[in-house]
């Protein structure tokens, strides 16, 4: 039965994210065809929106861990009002963020360094998404909400109709058919935008409606906006970091020559399909661990944690195996060059190896958060960053160990990372968090 939940909770989990990487690569690939400095506007506008999807952890982890609980313990009326709290948290950091975005994207590009070309070109694309922030925001509150309260399905469903009509309008608005006049990465923007807007009216319609899986409930209940304030600062606290630590990591790298940055960026983007289970299976352990614990089952709370992450590990462990025997075979999807080729291939095969205890970080982090021990997650994730990779690799960069040394460092603060997330999950003194 419990695995029968976790897999039900999982699986479209895991394909959404799935869409996730497609739609992304599919938009790269076509505003690739308008020349090297769209792609570039477009990529480092990405870069900007990671820093924004942390920002958003404040109130997506915070309403998550909070609906799971009321709908385990039956106050499911309870977990709809923190939905319409989540709604207007949502509507005014999107305010605030999109007004900083139109005001100031073309400084953003300017501040990394960017050509007059792409500065240009940036900030008509950043610029367009800072308009339909909200839209942004509210996919993101719903997407959580509904997941939090066990349905992983409809957000596939709601994204496989978003991907569709987002590549078809891409089609149309970026190169002009269809009677519309050519808009070039503008179009881009426009066509992510509607199809954000699409999502939002499907995820509203099934938010107001009565008979659903959860409602919106319109009192707005001041202790549940402390309680999601509580939760998510310390998720979003550790998202920031971990995306700020992750481009000091990129510019060791980078450090290396442009090769070794290139056979990087080819093997993170093959790494990103084996995070595919890792992300659904933690979907899954942080819903199941709420709504156990909302129910006081103590021990089916954590034992979805431990069984979300078996099967997680050994997902992800099958395709680290596959990272590990075959990358130049995926790799010459991307590049025919032999020296980026032996460079991805390094990366992909130091990241198979990890790919269990990777798995492990994943689905335990993920069941702390549904517990509400978003600090106690945020101290290891911070602290095994920090300690074990960061510092290690700047010190290998400085006395010259090369690519293999970085990446080395990096895989075996995975693993310690992952003994650190299991060890403190196995203890069990996160179970008595009170919310």
């Amino acid at each position: 039965m419990l695995k029968q939940r976790v897999l039900h909770l999982a699986i479209p989990a895991a394909l959404k994210h799935f869409l996730d990487i497609v739609q992304i690569l599919i938009d790269m690939i076509m505003v690739g065809t308008l020349g090297v400095a769209a792609l570039a506007a477009v990529g480092l506008s990405m870069q900007f929106m990671m820093v924004i999807q942390a920002l958003m952890s404040v109130y997506a982890i915070g309403s998550s861990a909070l609906i799971s609980r009321y709908i385990g313990s039956g106050r499911r009326r309870r977990a709809s009002a923190v939905v319409f709290v989540g709604f207007w948290v949502a509507l005014a950091g999107s305010l605030i963020v999109g007004v900083i975005g139109w005001s100031f994207s073309a400084d953003f590009f300017r501040w990394m360094g960017s050509s007059a070309e792409v500065t240009k070109l940036g900030s008509e694309y950043f610029g367009i998404l800072s308009l339909g922030m909200g839209l942004i925001f509210l996919d993101t509150l719903a997407y959580n909400a509904l997941s939090a309260a066990g349905d992983t399905r409809t957000s596939l469903f709601i994204k496989i109709a978003s991907a569709f009509l987002n590549g078809g309008l891409n089609y149309l608005f970026i190169f002009g058919h269809g009677g519309f006049e050519p808009m070039g990465v503008e179009g881009a923007a426009c066509a992510t935008v509607v199809a954000y807007g699409f999502s939002v009216l499907i995820y509203g319609w099934l938010l107001i409606r009565k008979g659903g899986v959860l409602g919106m409930y319109p009192i707005f209940i001041r202790s549940d906006l402390k309680k999601m304030i509580f939760i998510g600062t310390p998720a979003t606290v550790e998202r920031v970091v971990g995306v700020t630590s992750f481009l000091l990591f990129v510019m060791m790298i980078s450090s290396q020559g442009t090769i070794a940055l290139a056979g990087y960026q080819i093997g993170l983007r093959i790494e990103a399909l084996a995070f595919m289970p890792g992300f659904g299976f933690s979907v899954a352990s942080m819903v199941l661990v709420g709504q156990y614990i909302g129910s006081k089952q103590y021990d089916y709370a954590y034992e979805s944690g431990i069984l979300s992450a078996k099967i997680g590990m050994i997902f992800m462990g099958s395709v680290g195996l596959l990272l590990v025997l075959i990358p130049e075979l995926m790799i010459r999807f991307f590049t025919k060059d032999p020296s980026t080729i032996e460079q991805a291939a390094l990366y992909l095969r130091l990241v198979g190896i990890a790919q269990i205890p990777l798995a492990l970080t994943f689905v335990l982090s993920g069941a702390l958060r549904g517990a509400g021990a978003t600090n106690l997650s945020m101290r290891i994730s911070i602290g095994s960053l920090w300690i074990f990779r960061i510092i290690p690799s700047y010190i290998v960069m400085k006395l010259g160990g090369g690519i293999l040394g970085i990446y080395l460092a990096m895989t075996i603060e995975t693993f310690i990372k992952g003994w650190w997330f299991w060890r403190i999950y196995r203890q069990k003194e996160w179970l008595n968090g009170k919310l």
